[in-house]
């Protein structure tokens, strides 16, 4: 049976103690302080996460009001350094970035493992080629790629030479996927042939030739042949195709030297999409330090899984490209922790008309040594109906926490995964269900490790409203819509509809509204 290690809540509440001289007879009174005292509390994120800067920050925060607040201003940051960072550590200790398998690999029993200097190996790469493409700080890269270790590379070579990146699932279709790219007019576009889906391949090249006319803004395709690798690169008249495994495999002097460039801490990283069932979807811009801080103190304090060097965490989180998990789930790497990536239907391969498998993601679990396991709640509810047997599909000896998120977790879910899922420590698995969004790539309720967990209950509350970097307006861009999840007007346009048309000259920052109910606003440091 795994061994639960020091909470990481606690080693925090222990350096409080030692290096500010602050102590709280209980997580309800360290959470009061974290509301009462921002400069204290986001200050002590940052120096308890050694985040690096060249240069120091004047303030924590000016102007405590939303929107036009400011973080961290004259701070240097980049969410790829930041990742970068544990290479050396992780790979000394034999953890691997990145352990991955698709749906033919399970099968076969096969995985595959980027390690952490083959990651920074890749990332340098591509984001070399980019530049070479004339991507810029502020151009936007669209993607349409699966949950792939290649997807989280291109993401990381995008942070790091400041280019804003926004995916697609590249099982959405061509209105949807136009949709959001047409309003953030992406510079290049990266995407796949296909993919493979309940044990069939899905050829997209026809989707693909369906998006480019409308897609005018794309100088540069970078096309990953996933499904047919000896296919030819397509001809594009005044646009120029890349092959995606030709640009990773660069290497040299240059690939070698690469380092992420330090950027501004609100600059922005990626732009995310409201659902759309209001209307177009709305895009919503996070920033590298809001996300990175946010992502450190849900991730490492509240899921309680640190660097793998240190601890032998292995995390999986089920999701799609298009869904705010996948960015959650890449962010494990902020803290060196190794992500255990699954590309696939969760409910099996076996094709139409067969049953579903539900036993396939916890097959993988085993196979890829997960300790923290993650999913949405439809996931365990269907693993319940089917009377899953998840221990008779795998050695889950290493489990020590799951995770769940999405909507809510019954009661009947909660007692299933106690009974179904090894005691750690002679105890009930941890679970820890979250609850947040898109607006903000976080979470408002999460778990802690060290409350007691109550049968279709939440843990606690781990953040307010306007409370965190992750709550403030960007800076100017010259994308063409702004936009807002409230209903109420907009403070500085009035805007009502959601949506507000910009020109290519924008001097506005992208802004928010606020709800009636006075609840977050969502643009993002």
């Amino acid at each position: 049976m795994p061994a639960m290690p020091e909470a990481q809540i606690t080693r925090y509440q222990n350096w409080l103690r030692s290096e500010r001289g602050l102590q709280f007879d209980s997580y309800d009174a360290l959470w009061q302080w974290s509301v009462d005292d921002l400069p204290g509390f986001w200050g002590s994120i940052w120096d308890y996460f050694e985040v690096e800067s060249p240069t120091p920050y004047r303030q924590v925060i000016a102007a405590e009001v939303m929107p036009g607040a400011q973080w961290f201003e004259g701070a240097q940051l980049n969410y790829a350094r930041q990742v970068l960072r544990h290479v050396e550590k992780a790979d000394a200790a034999g953890c691997p970035a990145i352990v991955f398998a698709d749906e033919p690999m399970l099968a076969s029993g096969a995985l595959s493992e980027l390690s952490w200097p083959e990651l920074k190996r890749q990332v340098a790469a591509l984001a070399l080629a980019l530049r070479e493409m004339g991507v810029q700080r502020g151009d936007r890269v669209g993607a349409v790629l699966a949950n792939r270790p290649e997807t989280a590379v291109a993401f990381l070579a995008c942070a790091s030479i400041g280019a804003i990146w926004s995916i697609c699932s590249p099982d959405m279709g061509p209105v949807s996927v136009l949709d959001r790219f047409r309003q953030i007019e992406p510079k290049v576009l990266i995407a796949a042939d296909g993919y493979r889906w309940g044990g069939q391949a899905y050829d997209r090249r026809e989707v693909l030739a369906e998006l480019l006319p409308e897609l005018p803004s794309v100088e540069q395709l970078i096309l990953w042949r996933h499904l047919d690798i000896a296919a030819p690169l397509p001809e594009l008249p005044g646009r120029q195709v890349h092959d995606l495994a030709s640009l990773l495999s660069a290497s040299g002097p240059a690939v070698d030297a690469f380092e992420p460039e330090w950027l501004p801490f609100d600059q922005p990283l990626w732009v995310v999409y409201s659902s759309g069932t209001t209307g177009l979807p709305k895009p919503i811009v996070h920033g590298h330090g809001g996300v990175m801080l946010e992502a450190l103190k849900c991730g490492t304090l509240h899921n309680n899984f640190g660097p793998s060097a240190l601890t032998g965490e292995r995390f999986h989180w089920f999701s799609s490209t298009g869904w705010i998990m996948w960015n959650s789930q890449v962010a494990g790497l902020l803290g060196g922790t190794t992500l255990c990536i699954y590309d696939g239907n969760p409910a099996g391969a076996n094709g139409p008309g067969q049953p579903p498998d539900w036993g396939t993601l916890w097959r993988f679990a085993g196979a890829a040594g997960v300790t923290f396991f993650g999913a949405g709640a439809a996931f365990y509810s269907a693993c319940l109906k089917a009377g899953t047997l998840p221990q008779r599909e795998a050695d889950l000896s290493k489990l020590r926490a799951i995770g769940s998120t999405g909507s809510p977790l019954a009661e009947d879910a909660y007692r299933w995964i106690w009974a179904q899922l090894p005691k750690v420590d002679g105890q009930d698995i941890w679970i820890a269900t979250i609850s947040g969004g898109t607006d903000f790539a976080g979470a408002f309720i999460a778990g802690l490790p060290t409350l007691p967990v109550i049968a279709g209950e939440m843990q606690c509350r781990c953040r307010v409203p306007q409370s965190s970097p992750g709550a403030k307006p960007a800076r100017p861009c010259s994308m063409k819509s702004a936009s807002w999840s409230a209903s109420s007007r907009c403070p500085r346009c009035l805007c009502t509809s959601g949506v507000t048309s910009m020109g290519s000259g924008c001097t506005t920052a992208i802004s928010t509204c606020f709800p009636a109910s006075g609840a977050m606003a969502t643009g993002s440091a």
